[in-house]
């Protein structure tokens, strides 16, 4: 047996909460520095929703609205805001932070720590700080981007701030129990991109963050209302978007409470699935 193997094995079963927490944040300071050195997750995990934001709205800026209705309108552009921001923390989680632990997993750098007394719990509450604190970077460099650049109005209703909070915030938490989920699909360094970014890339296409959720296929919306991208992007535009919006959702509705449920059930899964599966050591 190896000496990593007798020293994960001989970990104390509980810690004071005091030394996880310690832990925690000082695993959050590395993970930080780390993003920021990284950029390649500069480009495609916290700027690609910007920039594409900015590309969708320049292009779309001359095309009639979406809807029409007492005096309001909802345009090309105001529709690609919350898209890109649920786009945005979702590929912050599921995409970077799955290819992230599947690399670490695969190039030995778990296997490391697992000689550390680093608890697991400490490692993934560094990786979800990491996540909380690029992703509301993020967020708050598209509603910038958005207001200053595109002169788009924001909310004034307190209740629809209090929307945009919950929902990112369930976001977040799905989609980063589950970025841990799928880093247990690639075997090896060069397999982690290729393996989870396509599955990424298909998801948010199905799931009306490129184009309309209403202009897809009845089966196709069917599949999409199955899985957590498509109820933060619903919650998103309840937020964001004017109340007519919602005349371009399916039922005419704002269905926050199954947006939860949804959520919820996704994130339940995903922590089981990841408690599950996640191993320092990688298997042969």
């Amino acid at each position: 047996m190896s000496a990593t193997a007798v020293r994960q094995d001989t970990r104390p079963r509980s810690l004071p909460a005091g030394h996880v927490l310690r832990c925690a944040a000082d695993r959050v300071r590395v993970e930080l520095l780390q993003y920021v050195r990284r950029s390649d997750a500069l480009v495609f995990t916290f700027l690609f929703p910007v920039l594409l934001f900015s590309i969708f709205a320049s292009a779309f800026s001359a095309v009639p609205p979406l809807i029409e209705m007492g005096g309001e309108a909802v345009t090309q552009p105001e529709s690609y805001l919350p898209a890109m921001l649920a786009a945005g923390v979702f590929l912050s989680g599921v995409q970077n932070l799955g290819v992230e632990i599947a690399v670490e997993r695969n190039d030995g750098t778990l296997q490391r720590l697992a000689a550390t007394p680093l608890p697991v719990l400490s490692y993934f509450l560094g990786k979800v700080g990491q996540l909380l604190v690029t992703s509301l970077v993020q967020a708050g460099l598209l509603l910038l981007v958005a207001t200053t650049v595109f002169g788009m109005a924001l909310p004034t209703e307190p209740g629809r701030w209090l929307t945009l909070a919950w929902v990112f915030l369930a976001g977040l938490v799905c989609f980063a129990v589950l970025g841990v989920a799928v880093a247990q699909l690639p075997r090896t360094v060069a397999s982690a991109s290729a393996v989870i970014i396509p599955i990424a890339l298909v998801l948010q296409f199905i799931s009306g963050i490129y184009v309309p959720f209403v202009a897809l296929p009845d089966w196709l919306q069917t599949v999409a209302n199955l899985l957590p991208l498509a109820w933060v992007g619903h919650g998103m535009r309840a937020a964001l978007l004017p109340d007519i919006a919602r005349h371009l959702e399916v039922g005419g509705v704002w269905d926050l409470q199954t947006a939860a449920i949804a959520l919820g059930g996704w994130a339940l899964v995903g922590t089981v699935v990841a408690a599950a599966t996640f191993r320092w050591i990688k298997r042969s």
